[in-house]
């Protein structure tokens, strides 16, 4: 699987932990950066990620920053994307499940990297379950 990843630099000191953990796994990762401490704005990074998904570049995304929401935000701002912001492994799962998300978003102030990476494992490895969930992720998109 292609995985895009992005963060900010509150993001950055889980990101390349979690891109190890992809690449061990055999997935490619495409690292939209940033790749430094320095601080830098959210969005850039979580539009570079939610393009690539969107265009079909990369199955599915991952954006980080402090809190989740802005990445999450801007993300969900692209019409094919359906980022969910997740804090336990019950949600990565159920974005999947029932959302069909393809994108996740993640607090890295708020979670522990190893939460983190049982979370991207999840979202991964879960197949979206359709039918009922199917037609409410239908209504979703605008337009």
């Amino acid at each position: 699987m292609k995985i895009a990843i992005g963060c900010d630099h509150a993001g950055f000191p889980i990101k390349n932990g979690i891109m190890t953990m992809l690449q061990s796994q055999g997935h490619m990762v495409l690292d939209f950066g940033t790749h430094s401490l320095e601080s830098v704005d959210y969005p850039d990074f979580a539009h570079a990620v939610a393009e690539s998904v969107e265009s079909g570049q990369a199955d599915r995304g991952i954006v980080i920053c402090g809190s989740g929401n802005g990445v999450a935000i801007t993300a969900n701002k692209h019409q094919g994307i359906r980022c969910a912001l997740c804090w336990t492994e019950e949600i990565a799962a159920l974005a999947r499940q029932h959302n069909n998300a393809n994108v996740i978003a993640l607090p890295a102030r708020f979670v522990p990297e190893i939460l983190a990476q049982a979370m991207v494992r999840i979202f991964l490895n879960t197949e979206f379950e359709g039918g009922r969930h199917g037609r409410r992720v239908d209504k979703i998109a605008c337009g």
